[in-house]
């Protein structure tokens, strides 16, 4: 079965909290083994220094990748952080950024996965994480 973009916003729209739907985030894509989220810019999401929040963007790739995951499984499948490692590498600016997530693991109990961050106007890498969610369902 394959996920569309259509469907994987409606998972996010019915499944996740208000907070994470707030920045307007939407599917852009998703394919068999991976997901692309992009929180489009917004005055609300910037800190001190002009970037987007890690808070949103952490947010977001958690978003991604559970998209990502159940586009591997074949449909939404209730899932749960268990570890991320996130080092930034640039803020992004004045610019949505978009958000790859490959899962690199699927096991019946946990899935892992690579994600990227890149601002979506230069196309510059942002942050790259690795993400393990355990499957609660």
């Amino acid at each position: 079965m394959t996920m569309t973009a259509a469907e994987a916003d409606k998972i996010v729209s019915a499944g996740f909290a208000p907070w994470v739907l707030d920045p307007g985030l939407s599917v852009e894509a998703v394919g068999g083994d991976r997901g692309l989220a992009c929180p489009p810019w917004s005055n609300g999401l910037p800190r001190e220094r002009g970037g987007p929040s890690e808070k949103a963007l952490t947010a977001a790739a958690d978003t991604a990748t559970a998209i990502a995951v159940s586009a591997a499984r074949g449909g939404f499948v209730p899932m749960t952080t268990g570890r991320r490692s996130m080092p930034f590498g640039r803020p992004v600016s004045g610019s949505a950024v978009l958000i790859e997530a490959v899962p690199s693991g699927l096991g019946r109990l946990a899935a892992f996965a690579d994600i990227t961050m890149s601002d979506e106007r230069s196309g510059a890498l942002a942050a790259r994480a690795r993400a393990v969610h355990a499957l609660v369902g």
